[in-house]
């Protein structure tokens, strides 16, 4: 059968058709890889080429290290000033506390006196002697007390080498023995700080 002839329509749609056909692109990925390598290769040659990169990022961790260590050095000097600064508060507290320590010392002794005379006073005392006496002692006190002086008056406890000062020492069956039998002289605390301790008579076991 003869073949029937393409009519100019019949070749255009050949021609687009064959133009449609995916066209060969050998040696294209090839060429990619190849390409990919190279641009690798191109930038590690640039690096290795280039010493002032290097330098900077030398120069960069050098920085970043003296930065940390300024860092710890503040922190360490911080820390140590506020060391400082509540010792000093805690010498300052202690100083205001204890400052009036050598005046409670001359001044007990004129306390010691007018209890001594308070009770030396006899019958043949006048009421406004005792009285007046009495009213002088109180107001020492108080003043003892406004700025923290607190006597120690140990009588019936426990023998305490850190507050009494064992003056004698007496055979006693009726109490226990380093019991305190009598206070000769009262001791004194300033805020807690023993100033003088109290003289005492202690019980010993009767032998």
């Amino acid at each position: 059968m003869a073949k029937e002839p393409q009519t100019p329509l019949d070749e255009e749609l050949a021609r687009r058709e064959q133009e449609a056909e995916p066209q060969p692109v050998e040696g294209e990925l090839e060429d990619a890889v190849e390409a990919a390598e190279q641009a690798e290769s191109d930038e590690a040659e640039l690096e290795s080429d280039n010493p002032e990169a290097e330098m900077l990022a030398a120069r960069v961790e050098e920085l970043e290290t003296s930065v940390a260590e300024a860092k710890d050095q503040a922190l360490r000097a911080a820390a140590e000033a506020q060391n400082v600064r509540r010792r000093a508060e805690q010498e300052a507290e202690k100083a205001r506390k204890f400052a009036l320590e050598k005046f409670v010392k001359e001044l007990l002794p004129v306390v010691d006196s007018l209890e001594k005379a308070l009770d030396a006073m006899a019958d043949e005392a006048t009421e406004a002697h005792r009285e007046g006496v009495s009213m002088t002692l109180k107001m020492q006190h108080d003043v003892l007390a406004k700025f923290g002086v607190e006597a120690i008056e140990p009588s019936g406890e426990p023998f305490d080498p850190q507050f009494h000062e064992a003056m004698a020492m007496v055979p006693n069956p009726e109490l226990e023995p380093n019991t305190v039998m009598e206070v000769m002289l009262k001791g004194y605390l300033l805020n807690g700080r023993l100033v003088r301790p109290a003289m005492v008579i202690v019980s010993q076991a009767a032998g």
